[in-house]
């Protein structure tokens, strides 16, 4: 199962992360989201436990609570919706006469 996990300390480091995760079982992945341009911490992160039941208790027992004086949100992440076509350049957009 994919975890969501929201309102991170900034300086909470994956390996912090996943070790409150591993109180509930396996953790097959802990990654922080970090921003491209500064490398500082986005402040969530996603977590993914290969065991539903576990992954449900660590969201029972991690959601609300403190972690670095700072409560945890915790939930099953949402699947990412699909992106609209933006696409192609920007080109001239004068009127053609």
């Amino acid at each position: 199962m994919n975890i969501y996990v929201g309102n991170l300390p900034y300086n909470l480091t994956d390996e912090e992360l996943r070790e409150a995760f591993a109180a509930y079982g396996d953790v097959s992945s802990a990654a922080i989201i970090m921003d491209r341009d500064t490398g500082r911490s986005k402040g969530f992160a996603f977590v993914e436990m290969p065991n539903d039941g576990d992954a449900g208790s660590a969201i029972e027992g991690l959601n609300g609570q403190p972690l670095k004086g700072r409560p945890l949100r915790v939930n099953e992440a949402r699947p990412r919706p699909p992106r609209s076509g933006g696409g192609g350049g920007g080109g001239d957009r004068r009127p053609r006469y």
